[in-house]
């Protein structure tokens, strides 16, 4: 068995052997037409390191040529293939403004907001990007009102969207779970202001009544009644505003118990 692994490597190492000695010598031609003729093999063939060598090598060549259009489209994948998305961001971006008019640039303008969205870290990380992308595929909508990309475009803002109610969420939660219940109200408030048509916003109310009530009950005895009061006003805004929710009866267990609290001082 370990024969043929050596074996195996041996071809392994031989076959890229071969293939980087064929590209050196490639890169060395002075045949520009030859060289362009093999980027174009080498990207077909999705050897985009090689393509992209070769097309950088290029571009002050063919630049103002005809053929400079093909070339920075293919160049600008290339860096897209292989996962460098802020080149490729910079590259389709660079296209769109040597070609704004070509019949290329509705999916060089989606590429390039889809780059952003590449970059879009896991939701505990900055989300600048994120951000970026939304505004950015936003204004491909906007810019191309008829274009088939344009459900893509949507679905992606959507899971954007999720990421950063995602992060903020955490956020808050983390505030209720070490029993800082105070800035998890304001937390949960903040999230619940920001994202209104979230779709579980109801879910944010609640953990607003939760953390108001937990405030309440670990608060001073005399300042109890006005903040389980608190938890009484916010319970009637979730029966205002989510009334089918199906967190309603969880809001209204602690608007009895708030009461009660409250009766229980006062006596």
């Amino acid at each position: 068995m370990k024969i043929f692994k050596y074996i195996a490597v041996i071809l392994v190492s031989a076959f890229l052997f071969s293939s980087c000695s064929k590209f050196a010598k490639v890169m060395k031609s002075k045949d520009y037409e030859y060289k362009l003729k093999m980027a174009d093999q080498y990207f077909v063939k999705k050897k985009y390191r090689f393509a992209q060598e070769l097309y950088n090598d290029l571009f002050p060549i063919y630049k103002g040529s005809n053929r400079f259009e093909d070339i920075h489209y293919k160049f600008a994948y290339c860096a897209y293939y292989l996962k460098d998305y802020l080149s490729a961001e910079a590259q389709f971006k660079s296209f769109l403004d040597y070609f704004p008019n070509s019949a290329k640039a509705e999916e060089v303008d989606f590429m390039h907001a889809l780059c952003y969205f590449k970059q879009s870290p896991r939701y505990e990380l900055d989300q600048t990007n994120t951000w970026k992308a939304m505004g950015q595929l936003q204004t491909f909508i906007n810019t191309h009102p008829g274009s088939e990309r344009n459900k893509e475009a949507q679905d992606i803002i959507n899971e954007c969207y999720s990421k950063l109610i995602l992060k903020d969420y955490k956020s808050a939660e983390l505030y209720y779970n070490l029993g800082q219940y105070k800035a998890a109200v304001v937390c949960f408030a903040t999230l619940l202001a920001t994202y209104p048509d979230a779709p579980n916003a109801d879910e944010f109310k609640l953990w607003v009544v939760r953390s108001q009530y937990r405030y309440a009950s670990l608060s001073e005895i005399t300042k109890q009644p006005e903040r389980f009061n608190r938890v009484i006003e916010e319970v009637e805004d979730f029966q205002d505003r989510f009334p089918e929710s199906k967190f309603l009866k969880e809001a209204e267990r602690f608007l009895s118990l708030s009461r009660n609290n409250i009766k229980t001082i006062s006596e």
